[in-house]
């Protein structure tokens, strides 16, 4: 047990970007419903994660954490869910192929509601109202009642992430990722692309090395590998009222867990050291993310660290660096001389589109996908320079043919992107764009590791 910490010891202490509730009895009422609710998910689950992170951070496996901006109720459907999942089940292949390591796959899904905000109103045509923070908070729709905080949400949301969970482990136990099954995960708008047509070579070797296996006897009925997929759930831990009611003793070891998601992270903007979000995040035994923006220095840095990770557990911490393409190179190799230097256990994850969103000139919130490429360039090359294992990527993304980065070899033109502009918050790739950038990654792992073969058969089973 973690000294002079409970639950809700972060109350009290200074706390960003959460609403006021008007009715605080009632945001009171709907936490203790909450807290006799069943977990969403257990706590073996995230002791499992945290070994496969732990791999992760001595370079033996690759982090891909990928899923939507901000999670909504009215887009909420069973296709939607199935095609996230199938674009990260094509990444991880393309990834295993060319790094020649296990890919841990963890979406930001069953629990993505709550978004931080640059500010805290929101003014249209003469009009203020609060800011949309997510569809557990408020609506995004610009009306005063569908902006006014209501707590009724946090339970919306934690039947939707119900529901969301016990798809995914379907799709991932029950025969959905089975690797027999790699040409189905191509969705058809991705097929006729350039990158389909990749994939789709990729996959028809993929075919024949199973084809290899099964000769051998090794098959979908002898190795639950290839049959079988592990599937990890992660979200921004920023809305603290649903984090703690969803967080239970395990019976098994006495330990706290936030039983909300497997994985839960602090955002850029919440992450002081004697805050709110790092008080409740010291104390859960989950594997927990931080993002590192560019204000981050090098010794704030590791005074967070050993807050967070005191004793030094390989796989507690994950570090989701988010510089910009223009800052990437001038921060990010202090942060990594500091924490290696001090020999501290840490994921190094990269994420190259936060700090890459810009107002396109007809006034969309958009990412270009050069830029979002040369962050991910400058940093894997910042990595290897400094004799750092660069262990995961972090993308927002959808399954949808969305038109909302631009570029990517579909050429998506700053004209066009209304054509399909549906995220609630901050723009995403869409499949096809995801696609693209794993076979970078993939090229630039491969090259990393020297090696052209095809990946062994253990390596193999283990992108499942």
């Amino acid at each position: 047990m973690i000294r002079n910490w409970n639950p809700d010891s972060w109350r009290g202490l200074p706390i960003r970007q959460v609403p006021g509730y008007d009715d605080e009895a009632a945001l009171g009422r709907v936490e203790n419903t909450l807290r006799t609710y069943p977990p969403l998910v257990f706590a073996g689950e995230a002791r499992r994660l945290k070994e496969r992170l732990s791999a992760v951070s001595a370079g033996s496996a690759f982090l891909l954490l990928g899923g939507d901006c901000a999670e909504s109720f009215a887009e909420f459907h069973p296709n939607n869910i199935r095609d996230m999942f199938k674009v990260l089940l094509q990444m991880a292949v393309v990834l295993t192929f060319g790094g020649g390591l296990p890919v841990v796959k963890l979406g930001r899904m069953a629990g993505q509601f709550a978004k931080p905000r640059s500010s805290d109103t929101e003014t249209r045509n003469g009009v203020t109202l609060p800011s949309y923070r997510g569809d557990i908070i408020n609506s995004l729709e610009f009306d005063a009642a569908g902006r006014e905080p209501d707590p009724q949400r946090m339970v919306q949301a934690y039947s939707q992430s119900a529901a969301t969970l016990n798809l995914l482990r379907a799709f991932a136990q029950g025969g959905y990722a089975d690797l027999h099954r790699v040409h189905a995960w191509n969705q058809d708008f991705v097929a006729d692309s350039p990158q389909g047509e990749r994939y789709r070579a990729l996959a028809d070797r993929l075919t024949e090395t199973l084809d290899f296996m099964a000769a051998c006897g090794l098959n979908s009925e002898t190795t639950p590998q290839i049959r079988e997929t592990e599937f990890y759930t992660a979200h921004e831990g920023l809305f603290l009222s649903y984090e703690e009611a969803l967080t239970r003793v395990d019976s098994t070891t006495g330990d706290w867990y936030d039983c909300s998601a497997h994985l839960v992270w602090i955002g850029d903007r919440t992450r002081q050291f004697d805050g709110a979000h790092v008080e409740f995040m010291r104390g859960i035994k989950n594997p927990i993310g931080m993002k590192c923006g560019p204000t981050l220095e090098p010794d704030d840095l590791l005074r967070l660290i050993d807050r967070l990770n005191p004793a030094n557990e390989p796989g507690r911490l994950t570090l989701i660096t988010r510089m910009g393409a223009d800052q990437v190179e001038a921060r990010l190799p202090r942060l990594i001389r500091k924490v290696e230097r001090e020999q501290r256990a840490v994921v190094w994850c990269i994420d190259p589109m936060h700090g890459n969103t810009v107002t396109s000139a007809n006034g969309y919130k958009t990412r270009s996908f050069d830029r979002i490429l040369d962050e991910l360039h400058a940093a894997l090359a910042i990595h290897a320079a400094e004799g750092s294992h660069a262990g995961g990527v972090h993308f927002e993304l959808t399954g949808q043919n969305v038109t909302e980065c631009i570029g990517g070899a579909q050429a998506i033109s700053e004209a066009s992107l209304g054509d399909n502009y549906l995220t609630h918050c901050d723009p995403r790739l869409n499949a096809s764009q995801a696609l693209e950038l794993a076979f970078e990654i993939a090229a630039a792992l491969k090259e990393a590791r020297h090696g052209n073969g095809a990946p062994s058969a253990s390596r193999l089973a283990a992108v499942s």
